[in-house]
This record gives C-alpha cells, structure tokens and sequence, in this order.
C-alpha cells in the first residue's frame, strides 16, 4: 500500500473537490416541496460526512508517522532509504507500473470531476429517513408513548394529549421534590433523546453540537449563581448539609422536652439532613435528634438511620451528589427547552393536527389519509408557493383563485354585517341568506330568547328583533285562551256559564 500511497492521496482529494461540487450544485436547486427539501439536506449531509471521513484519512497520510510518504516522495528522484544509488528511468518505470496496476485492481478510483452522468445519479437519490406515521414525514411531532409515561407517573397530570403538547415543554411547573426522581429522570431522558432523533431527521445541516455547547455554557453561569429557572440556589442548598443542620443547635437544649418545643417541621429537615428516620410523633423525633448531641453519627445504631441512606458518610463527599443529580436533571431540562424553541413551529402545528383530527369522523380520517398516500406534499408547501391574487379572490376548490366573473356573478364583493352573529361579516347574497339557518345566528337569537323562526329572516339588529318579538307576543295574546271567558261551569239545573259570570252569580247569592 505504501507504493501507492501518493496516488491514494491524490484520489483523495479528487473525491473531496467533487463532493464540494456535488453540494454547492444540489444547494443552487430550489427545492419545491417539504419533501424534496428533506431529501436535499439529508444528500448534503451525507456528501458533508464523507468529506470529513476523507480528510480525517488525508491528516493520517501527511502526518506520516511511519515515514512511508517521505520514502515514497524519496523513490521518486531516485533516492530511497533501502537503496542509495538507484537508476532514475528504472524507478520512474516501476513506479508507472505500480499506479497502472493500483488502477487495474481499483477501477472505481478513475474519477472525473465533471461527469454529467454521476452529477445526475446522485442529485436525484432520495435518502431513506424513517418517520412514523404519526410524524408525516417530518410534519408533526408523535409524543404518544412519552404522553402515556406522563399521565400515569407521579408528576404528571391526567390531561388530553392536545394539552400535554402545551406543558411537556414547561418543566418548571413539576414540584422539585418530585423533579428528582428516578422516573422523572429516566422520562426526561426519554424525551430529550426522542427530540434530538427528531431534530436531527428534519433538521440534518444544523449542528446541533454547537448548539448544545452554547446552550451548556450559559446553563453552568446561571447554575454556579443558583439562577437557573425552577432550580434556584439548589447547589447551594443540596450542597451543604452542615448548614440545614445548623438551623436547630443542640448544645442550647439539655432535654427532650426543650427539644420538642421547636416544632415537627423543623425537627424532621434536621432528621432528614443527618439521613436519619424522620417519621414518628414529635417526641420521637426530638429523642431521636437529641441522640445526636453526645453520640457521632458514625457510632450511632444503624437502625435510627432512614432506608437508603448512607449515614455518616453523607458528611463526606457523599454531600453534593444529590446536587449533582439535580443539575443533570436541570441540564437536561435546559437542552429541552432550546429544542422546543427550534421546533416550535412544529409544536403549533402538531396541536392543530391534534385538533383537527378531533373534529373528524373516522371516515373523514381515513379519506384524509388515503389522500395524503396519493399526494404526500403538506399543506404547508402549498401554501408556501405564493399564488399571484391581487384583487383578494376567494379561493375555489382546486386551491386556486375563483375567476372574476364567477365573483361578480354572486355578489361576492358585497359584504353584510349581522349584528345578533357579533357583527360577523357575510360576503354574498347567497352566503348572507344562507347564514340565518345557520349555527352561528342560531346562537345569537337563542341568547336573545327568541324562537328563530321566518318571521325574523332578514332581520340582523338586535333591537328590531326584539321589538317585533314583543309585537308578535301582543298579537299572539289577542288568540290566547283565556279562562276567564272560555272556561265553563254548570250550576244545579243544568245551566251553563262561563267562569266570570259564575263566579259573578255565586257571590251574589243567585246560584
């Protein structure tokens, strides 16, 4: 391979100056949908790897550490280390000999910079990238399984999933105590890996790693000052244990009983500083800390010492470990939050995903999903391409501006305004005549309290509505039945009378 190793270099860097021009080539090209974007920016980062794997290899030959490329650059004038005086002509010829026979065994070495055909083949591959359904391709967020660990752990909530793509990205509203431990730590984990995969599949030419470092450098200042959101002074509070202990001085109480008067509280963050039980009633308590007075930790019983706990070695290095965890989870948390804000636009549009799909019947979800098999460009690539409209036309429904004969056809530039809707807007006589039977004025007049009948087509005031309500309320009064003079009773004889007229003739004593 030595003997070789110059032409080795060479195709090197014949193979890095086509990578360059195989990139800048793809990136001149304006990808038209999300896809073909995803597609390009995963065929760079692929030609961007290979560079950096050939320069590594390209480093190692001028590095030469085992001088094989100054003994070949030597055998080239003649000069070698094995033997000094060679024939020029004879070592040119072995050398010429040597390449032609590299080639022969390395036919794929025989690059053209400039072919046409490679150009073509390569700008036109289509990366594989593994996206669940869920995803569509990059499109949505799938939090399914870290929904599930959420809703049935300890810190979290039993919420809809469309809430849960609110608060996943707000750790800071989890209680601390519940915030370290191991099954928040393990999920926090879960997540981060889960949006970094993510990141990484439609995101492939950002470097997250630089990211990350920026955002690990601010985090460790913040940190060292105890400023870190949700985590305030909590490596100065964990990092310390001699200090919580300090709050109660036992040299100042001489028994028991003095003990107690400081309170249940305060006796048990004393207990749990020393890593001692601190559970029981408060004389328990109070004996159980007053132990401590004459007796060390180290040769106190092990069975005053709470389940886990180290004991005396927690005055040790053992101190600052639960500060160390704390500022892994807070780390992590940091990391999450710089991902959510990189992927907040995929966030949004995973909830309205979300609630789309709750506002569907199954066959409307199954049509929606045949239709995006047959054409997987999102919506949002449509939208992206911006369609010449000046005059504002309403859209038809290929997606398209209605032609503007159609518009003025239906009187689509004229607007109506109806007050009992909240003076929402109505463009058209026909959507304006349409809209009364509607929900949304159906709404407003049952707030009104007034049956929505065709009496009141036409009508969008309020105060008219009103107004001929009260009319057809006097009008309808006129036909009521009315007891007085219809309801009829019959005295001793036989004789019938009307309720007023009875009642009349009772009181007079004639019946």
């Amino acid at each position: 391979m030595s003997s070789t190793l110059l032409e080795v270099t060479r195709a090197s860097h014949e193979e890095v100056e086509r990578l360059e021009r195989l990139i800048v080539k793809d990136l001149q090209t304006e990808p038209p949908t999300n896809k073909d974007r995803l597609y390009q920016s995963h065929r760079v980062r692929n030609m961007i790897e290979q560079i950096t794997e050939t320069t590594h290899k390209l480093i190692e030959i001028y590095e030469d550490k085992d001088n094989a490329r100054k003994d070949e650059i030597a055998a080239l004038g003649g000069q070698s280390s094995t033997s000094a005086n060679v024939n020029v002509f004879s070592a040119f010829y072995d050398r010429l000999k040597e390449i032609r026979e590299y080639h022969r065994r390395h036919p794929a070495a025989r690059y053209v910079v400039d072919t046409n055909d490679e150009y073509e083949q390569l700008l036109k591959e289509e990366p594989v990238i593994e996206f669940t359904g869920e995803e569509a391709f990059g499109r949505y967020l799938d939090l399914h399984e870290l929904y599930n660990e959420y809703i049935n752990s300890k810190f979290g909530q039993q919420i809809e999933y469309s809430a849960y793509l609110d608060v996943f990205s707000e750790p800071g509203k989890i209680p601390r105590k519940l915030n370290l431990t191991r099954q928040y730590r393990e999920y926090m984990q879960r997540l981060l890996e889960y949006l970094v995969y993510f990141f990484e599949r439609t995101e492939p030419l950002q470097d997250l790693q630089r990211i990350f470092s920026k955002v690990i450098a601010e985090f460790e200042e913040k940190w060292s000052k105890g400023l870190v959101e949700g985590w305030e002074n909590e490596n100065h509070e964990n990092g310390n244990v001699q200090q919580q202990n300090a709050t109660i001085d036992l040299d100042y109480y001489s028994s028991v009983e003095e003990l107690m008067e400081v309170g249940p509280e305060k006796l048990k963050e004393a207990l749990a500083a020393l890593g001692l039980k601190s559970g029981g009633t408060i004389q328990q308590r109070a004996e159980r800390l007053f132990l401590t007075k004459h007796t060390p930790l180290e040769k106190l019983d092990r069975k005053h010492f709470a389940k886990g706990s180290r004991g005396p070695e927690q005055n040790g290095s053992a101190v600052t470990q639960p500060s160390e965890d704390a500022k892994e989870i807070a780390l992590m948390e940091a990391k999450m939050k710089k991902l959510c804000e990189l992927l907040y636009e995929t966030i949004v549009r995973t909830k309205e995903n979300i609630e789309k799909k709750h506002a569907l019947t199954y066959d409307e979800i199954v049509q929606e999903r045949e239709e995006d098999e047959v054409q997987p460009e999102s919506e949002s690539d449509d939208e992206d391409q911006q369609i010449y409209n000046p005059l504002k036309l309403p859209m038809g429904w290929d997606g398209k501006p209605i032609p503007y004969w159609l518009y003025k056809l239906h009187g689509l530039g004229q607007e109506f305004k109806c007050e009992i809707c909240g003076n929402h807007s109505y463009w058209g006589r026909r959507a304006y005549e349409r809209h009364f039977k509607e929900w949304r004025h159906q709404h407003g007049m049952r707030c009104l309290g007034i049956p929505n009948t065709k009496n009141f087509n036409e009508i969008t005031s309020i105060e008219e509505a009103k107004q001929l309500w009260e009319k057809i309320q006097e009008k309808q009064g006129l036909n009521k039945w009315r007891p007085d003079l219809e309801e009829e009773y019959e005295d001793q004889e036989g004789n019938i009378y009307n309720k007023k007229t009875y009642t009349d003739l009772q009181r007079q004593g004639l019946i």
